[in-house]
């Protein structure tokens, strides 16, 4: 008899119906009632045992956590909690689990720290909470890929190993195989990279925008989703060596119809993961609901999980330049009354406390910040024509979320190669390190823009999740490559 997924059982079963189902225990009770979940859904299948018609020997080994296969016929249940049940006819123990060895992990039934969890991260995607935020990561990249796709763009896979940092910070993972105990050195000391595999120092991306900017000046609009690494030094909630990044980048495009794109990419995501995961995003959002009343009222988010998606889906983006967010910001009672931690001048970068005071006091709808100060923003961003004198700035843009600031990041691109390269002088770039980035500027050149969203960071927001190691499987911080 072929296996039918509890997700499948739990919609369409009819009363009567003979069937198959395969999944973990997550408690017998009474050697009567097995709780049984196979991951495709939140939701448990209960599972009647007439403990008479079967071996004591067979009920000792359905413990928590063992892998089982029942066959039976659905039933409609008589107690509360569920519509139906599987009465049933037999039992196969397909893999045993030690009830000892089950009191030691996160499968032991009852409430366990995430920190807790992250030391056994082979093993919480077993629990209600990991297995509903897995869910939901898987429909947060499906609903990307389908955004995209439904437009027409073209998914391109940039390298992971790169002879470029986009971002400029020079903080990556250096690629070698050199035998590191004996490294191959010059007269003058320096590393001879002529020895190495590729001749030349390279690194793990931090970003495929550079590449994904090629792609479009040929196929017209194009998008990455792939992994990128940051050799920060940093144990923060928000940080993370290894994550995934959504970049894309559009031919004959300029800041508006890329504010236009990353907006209705957003409400897509968080409209999908709401009709698609009504079960996960419901405990989701009463666990968090659960989490807010253990903390000081001063420290309380305004809105539910629910509530913050909503906002997201019902709101027509506040569209406002830097100068202008500047001013309001130093306007507000909050900055005369000194209750921001950063001061606010024009020049500096918004800090989060800033960037969340616009998107949740001041105009109650996601925000996105445009023309910011070139001093602080990337070389490739397109410098604004007719600034004001000592005020440069960029055809930039931020968008914020509620309770998390910043979640994209984009620009129209400089497509004048004169321009560029005043840029690159300024920012201290070898024009020879980028030359094949330059040389896109002298055949056809066009405006065209683009952003990045991180992925995990936007997963955060869908799940409520508060730190970024709890929306990745297995997550790479400073000191940390287990598993």
């Amino acid at each position: 008899m072929k296996r039918i997924k509890i997700a499948d059982i739990l919609k369409t079963a009819t009363v009567g119906q003979e069937l198959n189902v395969k999944g973990w225990v997550r408690a017998f009770r009474s050697n009567r009632f097995i709780q049984l979940n196979d991951g495709s859904t939140i939701n448990n299948l209960q599972a009647v045992v007439d403990f008479e018609k079967f071996d004591e020997a067979l009920l000792k080994k359905i413990t928590t956590g063992a892998a089982i296969s029942l066959t039976g016929k659905i039933v409609a249940s008589e107690g509360s909690g569920q519509a139906i049940e599987l009465f049933v006819e037999t039992i196969e123990i397909l893999g045993e689990a030690n009830p000892d060895d089950v009191q030691k992990t996160v499968m032991q039934p009852k409430k366990h720290s995430l920190e807790f969890l992250r030391e056994q991260a082979h093993l919480r995607f077993r629990t209600n909470l990991f297995g509903t935020v897995f869910r939901v990561r898987h429909a947060v990249a499906y609903s990307i890929h389908k955004f995209f796709n439904d437009r027409g763009f073209f998914y391109l896979h940039t390298p992971i190993i790169t002879g470029s940092d986009a971002e400029g910070a020079g903080e990556m993972f250096h690629v070698t195989n050199f035998n590191l105990d004996n490294i191959p050195k010059n007269e003058d000391g320096t590393v001879n990279y002529k020895d190495d595999f590729f001749e030349k120092p390279v690194n793990l991306t931090v970003s495929g925008q550079l590449e994904a900017e090629l792609g479009a000046m040929a196929l017209g609009q194009v998008y990455t989703f792939g992994p990128t690494f940051r050799a920060e030094n940093s144990n923060t909630s928000r940080h993370l060596a290894e994550f995934w990044m959504i970049e894309p980048e559009v031919a004959f495009s300029d800041l508006n119809d890329n504010m236009d794109l990353a907006e209705a990419m957003l409400k897509y995501i968080c409209q999908y993961v709401m009709e698609n995961c009504p079960d996960d995003i419901a405990f989701l959002n009463e666990r968090e609901k659960a989490e807010q009343t253990q903390k000081p009222a001063s420290e309380r988010s305004e809105l539910t999980l629910i509530e913050r998606l909503n906002f997201v889906i019902n709101n027509d983006f506040k569209r406002i330049t830097y100068t202008e967010a500047i001013n309001v910001l130093v306007n507000s009672a909050h900055y005369k009354k000194k209750k921001f931690k950063y001061d606010v001048s024009w020049g500096t970068d918004l800090q989060s406390e800033h960037e969340r005071y616009l998107v949740e006091k001041e105009f109650n709808s996601p925000v996105i910040i445009t023309n910011y100060p070139a001093s602080f923003k990337a070389f490739y961003m397109r410098r604004d024509d007719n600034c004001e004198a000592g005020k440069e700035t960029v055809a930039a843009m931020d968008i914020l979320f509620p309770g998390i600031g910043e979640m994209v990041g984009g620009s129209q691109r400089e497509e004048r190669l004169d321009v560029l390269k005043e840029k690159c002088a300024a920012f201290g770039i070898h024009e020879e390190d980028l030359w094949w980035y330059l040389d896109t500027r002298k055949f056809g050149t066009a405006p065209h823009a683009g952003f990045g969203l991180g992925f995990e960071r936007m997963v955060m927001f869908v799940t409520g999740m508060t730190n970024i190691r709890d929306v990745i499987p297995f997550p790479r911080t400073p000191g940390n490559a287990e598993f």
